[in-house]
């Protein structure tokens, strides 16, 4: 697996210069720093050449992520959203209106049509919701080419051999072992970034939708920590339930709660296992949704 980088440490035109001078891979962080750039600061279209677009509806967010055709970050989007629960839609509506609105927002950005798109679904989902995932985006305008589970999106950004994909997402902990970049065992299970807002909502009294915000801010999460620790623990030991006697060395973080302060450490700390996280764990399912729009 590549290296990973420290945020914020990252030049993104030495990273674009390096990679088409000299050919070589782009290291997973470096992936996921362009992505957070290109959402911040799209790149206008100098090139013919089909965009892969990937969707991902979580339950705290939507993300999508463009790539082109040289499979370089372009564009994207997000929105803070309650339209999923437990990887299920459960508001259909709401959800075809903000994915057609962060489209809309993205071509005019970028100043093109979006035509295709991949979109993925959380491990163990049944059949009849996973068509429902794809029928939010096709309802949209959008022809989907490619459905595939998340930890193998997650994957196509890692690039690892053996190991457990962790996803911990806005409502659930999703556990994913793979042997030999195979996915092996799938395991997904309720606790999220919304268990951390509601013990922050209880410890001080304030709503949800304040706990949300105040939780995002990395400047508030050293003083958080103590309140939201038990619900790290718990999270840790759902991960060691999972991969227990399964020869598991190391697990890779992934998913937006992931991006909380020394959750990893804390993981680490209970399972016993090493523990890696990159750099912007929020973009590394979307990205890697992407990154399978196989239109090229």
């Amino acid at each position: 697996m590549a290296n990973y980088v420290k945020r914020g440490g990252l030049k993104i035109e030495m990273v674009m210069q390096q990679h088409f001078a000299e050919g070589r891979e782009l290291t997973p962080d470096e992936r996921l720093a362009l992505v957070e750039q290109a959402l911040k600061n799209p790149r206008k279209l100098k090139y013919k050449g089909e965009l892969l677009v990937g969707v991902d509806l979580g339950t705290a967010y939507v993300v999508g992520v463009v790539l082109d055709s040289e499979m370089m970050p372009l564009a994207g989007a997000m929105r803070f959203a309650q339209v999923v629960r437990d990887g299920l839609v459960v508001d259909y509506t709401g959800a075809i209106r903000i994915v057609r609105e962060m489209l809309t927002e993205i071509e005019e950005r970028v100043g093109c049509e979006l035509v295709y798109a991949a979109t993925g679904y959380p491990p163990g989902v049944p059949l009849v919701e996973v068509q429902s995932t794809r029928h939010v985006v096709e309802a949209t305008g959008l022809k989907v080419v490619a459905m595939l589970d998340e930890p193998t999106a997650a994957n196509a950004v890692l690039k690892i051999r053996d190991g457990a994909v962790v996803d911990i997402g806005g409502g659930t902990t999703g556990i994913a072992i793979l042997e030999e970049g195979e996915v092996v065992y799938v395991a997904d299970e309720p606790t999220g970034g919304i268990h951390f807002s509601l013990v922050i909502a209880g410890a001080g009294n304030i709503s949800l939708e304040e706990a949300e915000e105040i939780k995002v801010r990395p400047e508030n999460q050293e003083a958080l920590f103590p309140v939201v620790r038990p619900v790290m623990q718990k999270v840790a030991s759902i991960i060691r339930r999972h991969v227990e006697g399964k020869g598991v060395k190391a697990i890779y973080l992934v998913g937006g709660t992931s991006s909380f302060q020394r959750i990893d450490r804390i993981i680490e700390e209970e399972v016993g296992i090493k523990t890696y996280r990159p750099s912007r764990p929020l973009f590394v399912t979307p990205l890697g949704i992407a990154m399978n729009c196989n239109v090229l």
